[in-house]
């Protein structure tokens, strides 16, 4: 679906409200909006301030507290990236779509520009309780398909933006990332750390590092997405003509098999290669193969003096299982935003490398 709005007056000030300013893609766009120069707004539910970045404390799922803490501010720009999982797909659509619509709401008052919003790859795969189920679109994904004939909170997240764009008189994007490395603690969608995470107990209790993925992800090719290449593309989206009113994937832009990286992570997180194990015979979950050794890592988090003793907001086991699990190859399009002038490009193994490092150098992981 597509709908155009009427570009609002353009203001001299840029001043960013990041919404879910505290999570992966958050705190790259608070990092990348404060380099450049921007006003920045962070809207979480627990908000601190620091420096340049004004800290604001609202919960997504009260309208009457989002307009008490946005009835003062004026941002010009708003970049979505929060959400709340749900135990159903219809309780995820009405919930997160009321989250777009409450706090758009919310700044009917504000002087917006443009409003950014992410969402994924579940926009082509579908959600998840039908995830991968039926007829989807061929590899790689393409920003002009269809929408799948399955409910699905992504589409009703855009349809509330599409129309408070309308309403309000504001330009939009959307921005559907692949799985989304990047710093974060306490992120419930985090394979970055929780792959650390997993490499740092099997080398304190001698275990295996083992793919825990499928036979079809293990094999094929697939993609991923760093957070400031998301942050970038969204500011981009943001500022320039050519990204408004526009969905776009974002991706880093190099495609990569697992049998190629995983040894290459490992040895990133400092794994004896005798020990790095791939897909055999099939999958073996992340869920299942730490159950019996999550209740170590306080003592390693001790050992070695770490900052985060509570594995739970180390680690999402699930999720990197579902994201290694899919019995698929995923490969995803950039020729749309490359075509109007977004050309930046992050090579996959060094956007792990670098995260790993900054992991050690926050005392996550040893």
């Amino acid at each position: 679906m597509v709908t155009t709005s009427t570009h609002a007056p353009t203001s001299p000030v840029r001043r960013a409200l990041v919404v879910g300013a505290s999570g992966i893609t958050g705190s790259a766009l608070v990092d990348h909006l404060v380099a450049d120069g921007w006003e920045v707004l962070a809207l979480s539910r627990r908000a601190s301030s620091d420096g340049a970045v004004r800290g604001i404390a609202a919960d997504l799922r009260n309208p009457d507290s989002l307009t008490a803490a946005l009835a003062g501010e004026h941002p010009t720009h708003v970049f979505f990236t929060a959400w709340q999982r749900q135990a159903t797909e219809a309780e995820n659509i009405a919930v997160n779509g009321a989250m777009v619509r409450d706090l758009l709401s919310a700044l009917a008052h504000a002087p917006l520009e443009h409003v950014a919003l992410v969402t994924g790859l579940k926009h082509y795969l579908g959600p998840f309780e039908a995830y991968a189920a039926g007829e989807m679109p061929d590899t790689p994904f393409h920003e002009e398909e269809e929408r799948l004939d399955t409910p699905n909170f992504y589409y009703a997240q855009e349809d509330e933006l599409f129309a408070a764009a309308a309403a309000q008189g504001f330009t939009w994007s959307v921005h559907r990332s692949h799985t989304v490395i990047g710093y974060a603690v306490g992120n419930a969608m985090n394979m970055g750390l929780t792959i650390a995470a997993q490499a740092t107990i099997a080398k304190e209790l001698d275990l295996d590092f083992v793919f825990p993925g499928s036979e079809t992800q293990w094999n094929g090719l697939t993609d991923m997405t760093d957070a400031g290449v998301l942050a970038e593309q969204m500011v981009w989206a943001a500022t320039d003509p050519a990204g408004a009113d526009e969905a776009f994937n974002i991706v880093n832009g190099d495609v990569f098999r697992w049998r190629w990286m995983w040894p290459r992570l490992a040895e990133h997180l400092g794994v004896d290669p005798d020990r790095v194990k791939g897909y055999e015979g099939a999958p073996r979950p992340l869920e299942q193969q730490m159950a019996a050794h999550e209740q170590a890592w306080p003592d390693i988090a001790r050992k070695h003096g770490l900052a985060e003793s509570d594995l739970s907001r180390i680690a999402s086991w699930w999720h990197t299982d579902a994201d290694l699990g899919r019995d698929m190859e995923v490969v995803t399009d950039m020729g749309k935003s490359r075509d109007a002038g977004f050309l930046a490009y992050r090579r996959t193994e060094q956007a792990f490398a670098d995260l790993f490092d900054r992991y050690r150098a926050e005392r996550l992981i040893p």
